[in-house]
């Protein structure tokens, strides 16, 4: 039987799936639920020294539905980060590790461009014994006028210095997470690897407008007749998350070997999962997924991506981890591919015609198969 354990960067799971940060992580009882379903870790909601200037609304979520109605393809959050104060999660942290030693809890902290206030945080957090963090760089929506979330992910120089800050103070390992709304996703993944980040953690959601209600012609989701740009998820965004993921994968492989990806984006199914593995990924995160399923679904998706492991022969995730990464090529290259199978094509069905016995000559094609049978 496969064995889905996983090491990375020195933190042992029991299997390479983590509630990735979010409502599910959002305070120690749903956090101790996960460990209790056999979830690898878990990701806490992203917390801040100040939680005073977090204020959500109602309602805050929209989903994009197929035409059953059932199926939920699309999800859009309006949601910010932790609302609970810091001193809270504090003593919180305390209880979910002195309770849980043996499982991974990883803490998602963002702050402003602040060196003091991202050195108070790193330390206190991992003075309560958290196992690693992530931080968050990705947000998409919420509070960019303090240079918070993909405000400071959007710029590598600006994401650079602040990693630098971490790094200096950290005895844990850390990982950067990645925003999607950037062209060239390469660029601040080299920038966070460059300043010593052990990871990258990728795709957060992708910044969007869920739709318009067309009876009341408002924006959806609508508070009080207005909405704002939110985060996208769900399967719908799986393949821009692949994409991405190889992406970051190959700038690990082949400039910084060792780091590691924690791949993220509309995952539900241990299929899902084995994809972004194939792509380099060392775990994969869920988080709409576990609103969709609960948290039970764990075992399933481990079921699944034990199943595609037993049908390959593979016995471990590093097996098969980053396996498919060597398919990808320029299109040129595709180009060039085709016509040399299109030509190998065209002297095989030739070979194919040649004359072996002379019960095959024909009267019709006499003067053709004397040429194949030719040398020059």
């Amino acid at each position: 039987m496969a064995d889905l354990s996983v090491t990375v960067n020195g933190l042992k799971m029991p299997n390479p799936f983590v509630i990735g940060s979010g409502p599910p992580g959002t305070n120690a009882n749903v956090i101790g639920k996960a460990f209790d379903e056999g979830w690898g870790a878990v990701i806490a909601k992203t917390v801040s020294l100040d939680a005073s200037k977090v204020i959500n609304v109602a309602p805050r979520y929209g989903r994009l539905r197929g035409n059953d109605r059932k199926d939920i393809f699309g999800w859009e959050n309006i949601e910010l980060i932790s609302d609970r104060d810091f001193d809270v999660w504090i003593d919180e942290f305390k209880q979910i590790k002195d309770k849980y030693p043996d499982r991974i809890l990883i803490a998602s902290i963002m702050e402003e461009y602040n060196k003091d206030a991202w050195i108070e945080i790193v330390e206190r957090c991992q003075d309560c014994g958290v196992d690693a963090f992530e931080l968050n760089f990705s947000c998409p929506h919420g509070m960019p006028e303090r240079k918070m979330g993909a405000a400071m992910g959007e710029d590598p120089e600006l994401l650079e210095e602040v990693c630098g800050w971490v790094m200096a103070a950290t005895k844990i390992p850390v990982w950067a997470k990645m925003t999607p709304n950037i062209t060239h996703i390469e660029d601040p993944t080299r920038s966070s690897l460059k300043a010593g980040c052990d990871g990258i953690a990728a795709i957060n959601t992708i910044r969007s407008v869920i739709g318009v209600n067309l009876d009341t012609l408002r924006p959806e989701p609508s508070v009080e007749g207005y909405t704002t740009p939110g985060g996208y998820s769900c399967k719908a965004v799986r393949p821009i998350a692949l994409r991405m993921c190889m992406e970051i994968a190959t700038v690990i492989k082949d400039e910084y070997p060792g780091r590691t990806l924690s791949g993220i984006g509309g995952i539900e199914t241990g299929e899902d999962a084995a994809q972004f593995i194939l792509l380099g990924s060392d775990t994969v995160q869920v988080c709409t997924g576990v609103m969709k399923y609960g948290y039970a679904h764990v075992k399933t998706m481990c079921d699944q991506l034990s199943a595609f492991m037993d049908k390959h022969n593979f016995k471990s995730i590093e097996d098969f981890k980053g396996q498919s990464l060597q398919y990808f090529t320029t299109h040129t290259h595709l180009v060039e591919l085709q016509a040399k199978a299109k030509a190998d094509a065209k002297a095989a069905s030739a070979k194919k015609k040649m004359v072996a016995k002379d019960a095959e000559w024909s009267g019709d094609d006499f003067v053709k198969q004397s040429d194949a049978l030719g040398s020059n």
